[in-house]
């Protein structure tokens, strides 16, 4: 038998624990307090072009989001040109899910070894040229996807799981591919009978890229709608933002714009870079320049007119900003 002792000193080393964890807590939400409360003084702590893009070094895992959208792109082109001109290299794109313009100015410069999406086009403005050139060279690697299951991988990652389940790539060459190639696995659901389910890894990109329509004083950025954005940073190790405006107060004490907003402490760097889309659209900012992705989907068809673009667009700053 266990003496009675053992048990009352159990009791008091667990009451002990349970204090110490409590006072643990206090002193840390004192600690959050005064950060806090300097903060409320403090500059937003904003970074140059140059700062922001050496945060992606070679062979990166990169995240970008879709620009298909009518609220916002939130595609940060700026940022996109700034990687072209620090020549990275070796970048494997995931596309969250599809992309467009930003990605094939990133592979017809040479920076990228991979690209994960669900569809890469410039909608009506033409195909993406460069893409598809790199694709017929060999240069590219290609990984097809759908939207489901990079957004299911973005979220076993945020969530810090092994896999997620997905529905509706059974029977697809999606599947048969990635099975062969990437682990992916369809098993049976452990909680019913003759119903296989599809389960997709964790996509934790090394960096993703926003541009978003605002960031406040304490580098809280505002999303709007599109939020899959929040679980990109979740997901990401870093997170790069480009912003349009500063937002004269706090967005997660303003209560039409807190659900929305993504908390600094997922933000690794931001910079303050109006019409940082261009020339895809801001939002209520500025709309999308068709006559220039006209331009561009012109230019991109030929190797020696997509060079001619990024000296005329990309490489020179005063031209692309």
């Amino acid at each position: 038998m266990v003496p009675a002792s053992t048990f009352q000193g159990g009791k008091q080393a667990f009451g002990r624990g349970v204090l110490g964890i409590c006072r643990d807590f206090a002193l840390g939400l004192v600690d959050w307090v005064k950060i806090r409360l300097a903060n409320m003084t403090a500059p937003l702590g904003l970074v140059d072009l140059e700062t922001l893009v050496s945060h992606v070094s070679a062979r990166s895992l990169l995240a970008l989001p879709s620009n298909v959208s009518t609220e916002f792109s939130g595609v940060s082109m700026v940022g996109t040109r700034a990687l072209i001109r620090k020549n990275v290299k070796g970048l494997h794109l995931v596309a969250v899910p599809s992309t467009g313009l930003q990605s094939d100015l990133l592979i017809g410069a040479g920076c990228v070894d991979s690209l994960q999406t669900g569809s890469i086009l410039l909608y009506e403005y033409g195909r993406a040229n460069r893409f598809f050139e790199a694709q017929k060279a060999g240069t590219l690697k290609i990984k097809d996807s759908t939207c489901p299951a990079i957004h299911a991988g973005l979220i076993a990652a945020e969530k810090g799981l092994p896999f997620m389940p997905v529905r509706g790539l059974i029977g697809s060459d999606v599947l048969r591919h990635r099975m062969a190639e990437d682990g992916w696995y369809c098993i049976d659901n452990p909680f019913a009978k003759d119903d296989p389910i599809v389960v997709v890894p964790p996509i934790r990109p090394d960096v993703c890229l926003l541009h978003v329509p605002l960031a406040d004083q304490f580098g809280n950025v505002w999303i709007g709608r599109r939020s899959e954005f929040a679980t990109m940073a979740r997901a990401s190790n870093k997170t790069l933002v480009t912003f349009e405006e500063i937002f004269d107060g706090d967005l997660m004490a303003a209560e039409d714009k807190t659900p929305a907003t993504i908390p600094a402490l997922y933000i690794t760097a931001l910079s303050h870079q109006p019409k940082g889309a261009w020339p895809l659209h801001g939002g209520r900012a500025y709309v999308e320049d068709a006559a220039h992705l006209r331009k561009y989907a012109e230019m991109s068809k030929t190797k020696a007119g997509f060079a001619d673009y990024l000296a005329q667009f990309v490489l020179d700053v005063n031209e692309a900003a």
